[in-house]
């Protein structure tokens, strides 16, 4: 269960961040918590911490602004029962990442602290392999054939074109060889849709 109020994350965030060996401090100029290296006398080792119940969008374009003020800002919430290498959790982590966040997760009942992430530098990285899969796939479909958006419903996709025109070739002709079904214009995998029987026609 998330704790009633944001105020009780604190003390355990507080805590932990003192036993690091940070003075720390709430409420200043708007930022949930801040703090700093007790034995640095500059003003370089400022961290924010953003405290919420849940994780919204809300909460990181909060924390997106506290990076004005320094790079170490962290978002801390109640620690969720999943984990966070899989499904909806994955996805966020990964959203933080670039975001440049940190994320402090907060075991309500215990007090427990784990910082998932650190506010690290990052260098977005693109997959050359899924780019290509994305732009064949639409290349290899003969229109727009599906509305975006939609869940829960088939999807036209370029295979499933592909082995639709073989199957109305099959209706047309009666039965052909892979060979001759290429000469009437299907596509040049033809022999494996018919092998792979995807559909089950």
């Amino acid at each position: 269960m998330p704790p009633e109020r944001e105020t009780d994350l604190y003390p355990p965030v507080r805590d932990y961040l003192v036993a690091q060996g940070f003075t720390v401090q709430g409420e200043v100029a708007g930022c949930d918590l801040t703090a700093v290296q007790a034995q640095d006398p500059s003003d370089q080792g400022l961290v924010v911490v953003e405290l919420k119940r849940h994780l919204s969008v809300d909460l990181l374009a909060q924390a997106v602004q506290r990076q004005a003020l320094t790079d170490s800002v962290y978002v801390a919430v109640p620690k969720p029962s999943g984990s966070l290498r899989r499904g909806r959790w994955k996805a966020i982590m990964g959203l933080l990442r670039r975001l440049e966040l940190g994320l402090i997760l907060v075991n309500v009942e215990t007090g427990a602290v784990e910082v998932a992430c650190h506010p690290l530098p990052h260098q977005r990285r693109r997959s050359p392999t899924r780019r290509r899969a994305v732009i064949r796939e639409m290349r290899g479909r003969s229109g727009d054939h599906n509305r975006g958006g939609s869940r829960g419903r088939k999807l036209v996709t370029a295979y499933r074109e592909r082995a639709l025109e073989v199957a109305l070739r099959l209706e047309e002709q009666g039965e052909c060889t892979p060979r001759r079904l290429r000469e009437l214009g299907c596509c040049p995998k033809t022999q494996r849709i018919l092998y792979d029987n995807h559909y089950g026609w």
